[in-house]
């Protein structure tokens, strides 16, 4: 540091270590109000982050909780299916309003935006990144207490510009049974921390089913790594979601937040605990 420093590196040149990192967080809209911002990842696709981050705000909102979805997976957008929301997100001349779900969770999808939900989005990976900025900077989110933040798969453009853009408290990593699955989520842990951004918890998807007459648990897709996974990375909260074709079904109707299943609460409850 040099013994004319001023303590100001918005007016500096120099390139000393006393040196600030340069902020690219984005600020909300004047009028919203946000606690809490998770993002739900995976290393790869089809492991089911978009039902994880729904069973997540419903389990939140079910504790009293006011939960929003930002949904960042603009090319895959599935949450508004999932949860039955037909409706065209409305706004004014300024800012645009989230569409609310049956119990009230506030959700903000480009599929919210589309003429039609099944028009393809062939947009670069720039435009895509602008829209979820946008989603975080132009929409008002009123009270919100905990926002979850549907990321797209893997480690590229997308979930790069969430974790610069917005001010993300921690990430849930979704993963399936499959032993590939150590290397998947050592690469959204390991750029997780590059971001300097807490792994909150790791949820292991389609991890069993049981059997509806004898109630034994069978490994479709094999043994579970879970705990070993989550040892190996530090990872202090897990969950399990079994293969429940009553899930499946209350997705494709979009009645999502009447399943009944607890299997995300006590990770609910340690995020609430950890972000307090």
């Amino acid at each position: 540091m040099s013994e004319e420093c001023t303590h100001n590196c918005e007016t500096c040149s120099a390139n000393c270590g006393e040196r600030t990192k340069e902020s690219f967080l984005e600020k909300p809209n004047e009028l919203s109000s946000i606690k809490k911002v998770i993002g739900v990842v995976s290393g790869k696709g089809g492991v089911g982050k978009s039902l994880i981050t729904s069973l997540l705000s419903i389990s939140m909102q079910r504790k009293g909780l006011h939960s929003a979805i930002l949904d960042a997976d603009i090319t895959g957008p599935s949450i508004p299916k999932a949860f039955g929301l037909k409706e065209k997100a409305e706004g004014t001349e300024t800012a645009l309003l989230p569409v609310k779900t049956k119990t009230g969770i506030d959700v903000m999808s480009l599929n919210l935006l589309l003429e039609n939900e099944s028009d393809p989005v062939v947009w670069r990976g720039p435009v895509i990144g602008g829209v979820v900025k946008q989603f975080w900077t132009d929409v008002i989110w009123t009270d919100v207490d905990y926002m979850f933040v549907d990321m797209p798969p893997g480690t590229g453009d997308v979930p790069l510009t969430v974790f610069q853009s917005i001010p993300v408290d921690g990430i849930v990593v979704v993963t399936s049974p499959q032993e590939l699955v150590t290397m998947i989520v050592e690469k959204a842990v390991n750029m997780a921390k590059m971001m300097d951004i807490p792994v909150l918890g790791l949820v292991e998807n389609m991890s069993y089913f049981e059997c509806p007459d004898c109630g034994k648990r069978h490994s479709i897709y094999g043994e579970s790594h879970l705990e070993e996974v989550a040892k190996s990375f530090g990872i202090d909260n897990i969950a399990r979601i079994p293969i429940d074709p009553k899930v499946a079904a209350a997705c494709d109707k979009g009645m999502i937040e009447l399943c009944n299943g607890d299997w995300l609460e006590e990770l609910s409850d340690a995020i609430e605990q950890k972000l307090k």
